[in-house]
C-alpha cells in the first residue's frame, strides 16, 4: 500500500482500491482520484470535497443522512461498527471532539466525531480524526493493531505533539504520521521535533511528509 499525505487531514491510500480521507486538499489533489471516501465528522476541513468527488462515502450516521441530501451516495456507520465496501474493510472508533456542519450560517449537529481502522491488501491504517488523547487508545492497539497510525499534532482543536507522543505509544503502531497541523497559523508545529522526540523513546518510525509525499509501506514494515 502507497500511503500519501495530501495535507491536513487528507491521506490517500492506494492499493486494490483508491481510499480517500478527509477530503479537504489545501493544497491540490495531486492527481489522486479515489474509488472510496471516509470521513471522519461533519466539520468543513474535513467534508472538504466530497460532494464533489462523488464517490460512495463512509461516515457517521447523521452527516451520512446530510450529505445524501446533497445527492452523494453515503455508506453510513457508527461508532463500533464494521462494514465492507469493495472489499475495504472500515471500523469506526471513538474520537474525542466536537462535530457539527455549518449550513449556510447555521450550525447542524453533525453525529459523533470518529476514527476509522482502515484494512486493505493486509495493511492496516488507524485514522484517529480529529481527537485529544484517551486511554482508550490502548484497545485500538489490542484489538486492531494497526501497522500505521494518523495521528493529529496541531494542538489548539486536537492533540499536540506531547498528547500525540503517549497517542502513539497507546496504539502501538510501528509507523506513525503526523497530520492535522501547520495548515493555518493556530495549529504551527515543529513535526521533525516531534519525530525526535518519538523516535528518541520508542521503536516506533514516524514520517514526516510534505503534502504529496508518500510511503511504501513494503519499505517500512
Amino acid at each position: 500500500m502507497i500511503v500519501r499525505w495530501l495535507g491536513h487531514s487528507c491521506f490517500f491510500l492506494e492499493g486494490s482500491k483508491n481510499i480517500m480521507t478527509d477530503p479537504f486538499m489545501p493544497y491540490g489533489d495531486f492527481g489522486c482520484r479515489p474509488d472510496i471516501v471516509a470521513v471522519t465528522h461533519a466539520h468543513g476541513d474535513h467534508v472538504g470535497d466530497a460532494v464533489s468527488l462523488n464517490c460512495p462515502t463512509v461516515c457517521p450516521n447523521e452527516l451520512a443522512i446530510y450529505l445524501s441530501k446533497k445527492g452523494l451516495k453515503t455508506e453510513a456507520m457508527n461508532i463500533g461498527g464494521t462494514i465492507f465496501v469493495d472489499s475495504v474493510k472500515f471500523t469506526m472508533v471513538y474520537a474525542s471532539h466536537s462535530s457539527s456542519i455549518d449550513d449556510d450560517g447555521v450550525l447542524v449537529y453533525g453525529g459523533p466525531a470518529s476514527g476509522f481502522v482502515i484494512s486493505m491488501d493486509g495493511v492496516t491504517v488507524y485514522h484517529a480524526g480529529d481527537t485529544g488523547l484517551f486511554s482508550d487508545m490502548k484497545l485500538i492497539h489490542e484489538m486492531y493493531h494497526p501497522d500505521i497510525a494518523l495521528l493529529p499534532i496541531g494542538s489548539k482543536f486536537t492533540m499536540g505533539p506531547s498528547e500525540a507522543m503517549v497517542a502513539a505509544e497507546f496504539v502501538g503502531a510501528p509507523v506513525v504520521i503526523p497530520m492535522h497541523y501547520n495548515t493555518f497559523p493556530l495549529v504551527e508545529q515543529d513535526a521533525l521535533a516531534f519525530k525526535a522526540a518519538v523516535e528518541k523513546v520508542t521503536d516506533t518510525k514516524v514520517a514526516v511528509l510534505e503534502p504529496g509525499e508518500s510511503i511504501d509501506t513494503e519499505e517500512y514494515l
